[in-house]
């Protein structure tokens, strides 16, 4: 009989994401994911069936953290629009801040492998379709509320600020200065206006 997994699966998948966030997943190798969750190579084999199973599983948990800070930064917020404008202004300081130089796992997984990978494609693709959902929810309740006007489409709104997180972490993979970043925050929420 099998012995049952004797490890936190999301402590596991937090370190796991960390090794490939920090070195890619084609640098990252078994011996280093060995090291960085303390499993040994069969358990990371039963309990994820390969390198990309683990891969799979720490991009969907990346994935699943991203969606509840936005989450967060909209029910903290007294209106739709102010916490989409909290979550862009935020997003600008860390893009210069302590991680600044580390871009964000989806887009760096997005250029590295999905390309050539069509399982990595769609499950990036089901992540940031659930990124602009949230955004074009909380978009058209603004503009039911009137705090949006009429003629701006909150569709075309949704995904130019999904797009957006892509073009601030990539801006932060640069280790902007940190008033660069809040101009370009501030400057994409003009649309909002």
């Amino acid at each position: 009989m099998a012995r049952p997994a004797q490890f936190e699966r999301d402590d596991v998948l937090e370190k796991a994401m960390q090794a490939f966030w920090d070195q890619g997943y084609n640098a990252t190798s078994m011996a280093s994911l060995v090291d960085a969750t303390s499993l040994k190579p069969g358990s990371i084999y039963a309990a994820f069936g390969s390198k990309e199973g683990l891969f799979l599983a720490a991009l969907d948990h990346y994935a699943q953290q991203s969606v509840a800070r936005i989450k967060r930064a909209l029910a903290d917020a007294d209106t739709p629009l102010q916490g989409i404008r909290g979550f862009f202004l935020s997003m600008g300081r860390e893009a210069a801040g302590e991680h600044a130089g580390r871009s964000c796992l989806l887009v760096n997984t997005v250029l590295e492998i999905s390309r050539q990978n069509e399982m990595v494609q769609k499950r990036v693709n089901r992540h940031l379709a659930d990124i602009e959902a949230l955004f074009l929810h909380a978009l058209k309740t603004a503009q039911a509320n009137g705090e949006l006007l009429p003629d701006k489409d909150p569709k075309a709104l949704a995904a130019f600020l999904m797009t957006s997180i892509w073009g601030l972490r990539v801006l932060g993979g640069t280790k902007p200065a940190p008033a660069r970043t809040k101009a370009v925050a501030k400057q994409l929420l003009t649309l909002l206006d």
